[in-house]
């Protein structure tokens, strides 16, 4: 069908629902949004689907949602009767439609005979990993967007482990996602009958409480946390979202006391009216909570996304500044300190591992080699990080001690099997008194670490490719990266190339060529002379392609300008091919 008769067909139904019609019949002013809302269906991947709110088969809306969860379904119908009856978890975010779109999968999946647990208000996307775990359900279902802007949502499926769907199950849910094409034909039941039924179960403190108790667990050194965590002052975010039904539970129960959250931004609002990007990569997430942290004298702020898988931090300068920590220079002083506490309490397994993503900081990987400890590299995807724990659990050869991504996304323990910034914000808080007992700020001990083991520095860099001829546009910028391939950038030479799509590593000096032993992506890594690195990749959930740069010198001055004449590099590349 042409996007015209597909658009005249949702036009042409009689029994939409009214404010999908509504929106419906705004569009036709538009006739770029028609064609893009129209002309091709959702993606669904291997985390899920992600997009623009609204009427269309390209858009999130109820219809869209009963489609993602009616592949689901079709694929549980295969399983097992034992595998099947577990059911599926499902939470929400704070956006437009979360809830009910996290109620119309409960109907579809009832249409099918498969139980639901659905949480009774909005919950952060770990606590729902923990669920599939803590009530053993097949699968799960998160209706966030995550860090994007309000007019975005999405739908995340998590496996039996609580990790995302692993490829070859989620391969399967694609094919029955794309084999329902009758968007109006989708059965659903009910709410009241799949109560009435017990198919349908609604969750809440008996998750809440058990979630908190293994977050306890996190800490490490609980004598000095007795000594230093009661006089801590904090200032703590949701940014309007999920954090801030769990995260002031979780603080306090790690003994933290003199917090304050920021009231304006502690209102679950889809409007996200405070922040332009409810994302705490981006400073501008951060200025409420800096104007906090001057009034009440705070030593750390945190930042959590809306779904609280995400957490970003700022640390108090001698002058009374706050200086805002990047994902990699959080995730090293988290790493530094769980080694250098479990150490001192001789609690450090010698056949420990620390699992980051290729994109994320090689200093994680000096510092874990200090304790004698290896660290493994995977592909961008805290599900990679999920499929290396299960690996561990099964052999029983290694001990999961830490894993990240330059993302702001970190994972302590794994009762969760994804990024989760509870954890996060709670650990977080303990090395922030570490520190302090030490007369230091989280940022002096980034500075410590690089004065020990050298000057580290990374920077993430996004293109955007909106519109329909977007994908024809990252594919053809991608192709032109594998056909004239860079020799070198910004006069230093490219010295070996891993193009993770072929699986193969070339030495570009001698021309010998290596397996990489990862599963194959649409990724593209060059190695330079000084040691620094390029990665191009694009995103697996937005119309962009993400460029990695990181750097390593001896001082921060040197670091910083490699970082700059790379960035600009890289630049003036993909401006010559699209040109």
């Amino acid at each position: 069908m042409t996007w015209q008769e597909t658009y005249q067909l949702w036009q042409d139904q009689k029994d939409m629902i009214p404010y999908i019609k509504s929106e419906l019949n705004q569009m036709e002013s538009d006739p770029d949004a028609l064609k893009e809302a129209f002309s091709e269906p959702m993606t669904f991947g291997t985390a899920g689907m992600r997009g623009l709110m609204g009427p269309g088969i390209g858009r999130m809306n109820v219809y869209t949602i009963r489609q993602a969860t009616e592949g689901v379904a079709r694929f549980m119908d295969t399983l097992s009767a034992d595998e099947k009856k577990r059911g599926v978890a499902i939470s929400f975010d704070s956006r437009y439609h979360s809830e009910e779109f996290a109620h119309e999968a409960a109907m579809v999946l009832g249409a099918h005979g498969i139980q639901s647990f659905v949480f009774d208000d909005l919950r952060p996307t770990p606590e729902l990993s923990f669920a599939v775990r803590h009530l053993n359900t097949y699968a799960g279902i998160m209706i966030t967007a995550s860090h994007n802007p309000k007019q975005y949502n999405g739908f995340k499926i998590y496996g039996p482990d609580g990790g995302q769907m692993p490829p070859v199950e989620s391969d399967k849910i694609t094919e029955y996602v794309q084999s329902a094409t009758d968007l109006f034909a989708i059965q659903t039941v009910a709410e009241p009958q799949l109560r009435e039924d017990g198919i349908m179960h609604i969750i809440g403190e008996d998750v809440d409480l058990p979630y908190l108790q293994n977050v306890e667990s996190v800490t490490i050194n609980h004598e000095l946390l007795a000594e230093v965590a009661p006089t801590m002052k904090l200032v703590y975010t949701p940014l309007h979202g999920t954090g801030k039904v769990i995260g002031e539970r979780a603080l306090r129960g790690a003994g933290f006391k003199d917090f304050t959250m920021v009231p304006e931004q502690a209102i679950a609002d889809p409007e996200f009216p405070t922040v332009p990007f409810p994302n705490p990569e981006f400073p501008e997430a951060f200025d409420l909570a800096i104007q906090m942290g001057k009034q009440e004298g705070a030593d750390l702020l945190v930042a959590t996304d809306p779904d609280a898988d995400r957490l970003g931090a700022a640390v108090r300068l001698p002058n009374g500044d706050y200086q805002l920590m990047s994902g990699n220079q959080i995730a090293s002083v988290l790493l530094n300190y769980i080694l250098t506490a479990r150490q001192e309490a001789h609690d450090l397994p010698a056949n420990g591992r620390v699992v980051k993503s290729i994109v994320s900081t090689d200093l994680a990987t000096k510092i874990a080699a200090s304790f004698g400890i290896e660290t493994v590299d995977v592909l961008t995807g805290f599900k990679f990080i999920a499929e290396q724990i299960k690996n561990y659990e099964e052999t029983g050869d290694h001990t999961f001690l830490f894993g990240f991504e330059e993302s702001y996304g970190y994972l302590i323990k794994p009762f969760v099997r994804d990024k989760d910034a509870i954890q996060s914000t709670v650990l977080l808080a303990e090395v922030a008194a570490y520190y302090a007992k030490r007369g230091m700020t989280l940022y002096d001990g980034i500075q410590e670490l690089y004065q020990k083991y050298g000057y580290y520095d990374e920077k993430t860099i996004s293109q955007d490719f909106p519109g329909l001829d977007g994908k024809v546009k990252m594919s053809a910028l991608m192709t032109s990266f594998r056909d004239h391939k860079p020799t070198a950038f910004n006069g230093v030479k490219v010295v070996s190339t891993e193009d993770f799509e072929t699986q193969v590593k070339t030495n570009d000096v001698t021309g010998e060529t290596s397996n990489i032993e990862l599963p194959q992506s649409n990724v593209l890594k060059f190695w330079l002379e000084d040691g620094s690195w390029i990665c191009i990749r694009p995103s697996g959930t937005e119309p962009k392609i993400k460029f990695y740069v990181g750097t390593h010198a001896a001082d921060a001055q040197t670091a910083a300008a490699q970082l700059e004449g790379y960035e600009q590099a890289l630049k003036d590349y993909v401006e010559q091919e699209e040109n």
